[in-house]
């Protein structure tokens, strides 16, 4: 008797490590860089394999390549048989404060949604809350665009002067100059601002300048606002942006690692009770 308590014993505190273990290393951590922000795909499409698929190909597996260690990269593939319509065009770009290895994992998803949003499109551009990614048979390389994409806003902040002002020094820290990345953060908000660096400096302070002006005018009385123009974008929200926007994963992992410890913990001092009482009757 006193064996099987001891060996149950050690069974059952082994399979909750195993639990705890698992929980902790496969929590998924990287959800938030990779939600879907927006996607379009270009009406003209090309015929299945032709040269322009292959390059296309070509184009996509040197973004993914490329993320391992670079945050941006662009390319220009015309495989030998290609003519000048065959030629594609790609970029992909990761927040500035991505890893390699999320920006990797980052670049492959979008690459990955890419070719189930826009299949045999011959142009397609897809971001992510950590990337985006583009592809094209026209050149857009070093080309500024200051079309809008997609914003939203939200809720309207209600009698609050003080967050109305905080958004505001926020913005206007955005759109300071001399960086491709930018992050401001006053009180409870946060906020980002980036441009495609095939843009010069100047092109990319000139892309920050017309989306804070516009989201200032959309958002500005909201609680959180999203303007993505196509070579840059500026967000603000109380949540924020960075890699720490996972935090809430990781709260959550944590939760259930110290609940499951904590059951550990109860269940060793009710067996070690249970034994001590086996053990008096055993004495007997």
């Amino acid at each position: 008797m006193k064996l099987c308590i001891k060996e149950f014993s050690l069974h059952v505190i082994l399979v909750y490590m195993i639990i705890i273990i698992f929980l902790f290393f496969t929590y998924p951590s990287n959800a938030s860089i990779q939600s879907f922000v927006y996607g379009g795909c270009s009406q003209q499409k090309y015929n299945p394999s032709t040269v322009y698929e292959s390059n296309v190909n070509s184009v996509l597996t040197s973004l993914v390549n490329s993320a391992s260690y670079a945050n941006f990269n662009n390319f220009k593939i015309s495989m030998p048989g290609s003519t000048q319509d065959d030629v594609v065009y790609g970029l992909f770009q990761c927040r500035g404060d991505l890893g390699s290895s999320d920006c990797m994992k980052c670049v492959a998803a979008a690459v990955s949604q890419l070719g189930t949003l826009c299949p045999v499109s011959c142009g397609g551009a897809l971001q992510l809350d950590g990337c985006f990614v583009k592809y094209d048979n026209v050149s857009f390389l070093g080309v500024e665009d200051k079309g809008i994409v997609m914003h939203k806003c939200g809720p309207p902040i209600m009698d609050d002067s003080d967050m109305l002002t905080r958004n505001d020094g926020v913005l206007t820290y955005l759109s300071g100059e001399g960086q491709y990345f930018r992050v401001a953060g006053s009180g409870k908000i946060h906020g980002v601002a980036q441009c495609t660096q095939d843009l010069s400096m100047s092109e990319c302070q000139d892309c920050f300048s017309e989306a804070i002006i516009r989201l200032k005018s959309e958002c500005g009385s909201s609680s959180w606002g999203d303007m993505f123009l196509k070579k840059c974008y500026a967000r603000f929200s109380e949540r924020g942006f960075t890699p720490k926007s996972g935090d809430d994963d990781v709260e959550k992992t944590l939760a259930i690692t110290i609940g499951l410890i904590a059951g550990v913990a109860v269940l060793i001092v009710f067996l070690s009770v249970l034994n001590k009482l086996c053990e008096k009757k055993g004495g007997k």
